[in-house]
C-alpha cells in the first residue's frame, strides 16, 4: 500500500480491527519512510449482478425489486416478513455463487415462483399470474390444475 503523503510503498500494518459487523477490516498504517500514519479499509468486492430483462434490456439487480414484488403476491396473506427477506437472500446468495455477471430475469423469476410454492400457494397463483401474464382464465385454471398435481404428487 502506498503512503498518501510520500508516495512510497514502504508501509506495514499497526493494527487491524473488524468494522461493518465483520464485513469490512480497518487497518491503521506507518509508513517506514516519512513516520506518518493513515488508515486503510479491506473488503470483499462486490460483484454486480445484471439483469437481462424479456426485451433483452439489462438492468442491475435489485434485492428492492424482488421483495417488492414478493409483497405484493403475499398481501393479506398470513405470510411473515422475515420469511420473505430470508427467501430474497437465498435467491440473491444462489446468484451470486452461480459468479455470472448476468443471469435472465426468467430464470429469476422461476426461483421466486418455486419460494413461493412452498412459502404459500395463493402467493404463487398471484405471482404467476403476473410474472407468467396470463392471458385468459384457461391459462389461470391450468396453473391451479397444475398446482394441485404437484400437491397430489407430494402427498404420496
Amino acid at each position: 500500500m502506498k503512503c498518501p503523503f510520500c508516495e512510497t510503498s514502504d508501509t506495514r500494518v499497526i493494527d487491524s480491527r473488524p468494522t461493518e459487523e465483520g464485513h469490512a477490516i480497518r487497518r491503521r498504517r506507518e509508513c517506514d519512510r516519512c513516520g506518518k500514519r493513515f488508515t486503510t479499509y479491506e473488503k470483499v468486492e462486490e460483484m454486480f449482478l445484471m439483469v437481462i430483462k424479456k426485451d433483452g434490456s439489462r438492468e442491475v439487480f435489485d434485492r428492492n425489486k424482488v421483495l417488492s414484488g414478493m409483497i405484493k403476491a403475499c398481501e393479506k396473506r398470513p405470510v411473515a416478513l422475515a420469511d420473505l427477506e430470508a427467501i430474497v437472500d437465498e435467491i440473491e446468495r444462489g446468484l451470486n455463487n452461480m459468479m455470472e455477471k448476468e443471469v435472465e430475469s426468467k430464470f429469476i423469476g422461476e426461483l421466486i415462483m418455486e419460494h413461493l410454492k412452498e412459502l404459500d400457494e395463493v402467493a404463487y397463483v398471484r405471482f404467476a399470474s403476473v410474472y407468467r401474464q396470463f392471458k385468459d382464465i384457461n391459462t389461470f385454471v391450468a396453473e391451479i390444475e397444475k398446482l394441485l398435481h404437484d400437491g397430489k404428487d407430494k402427498k404420496k
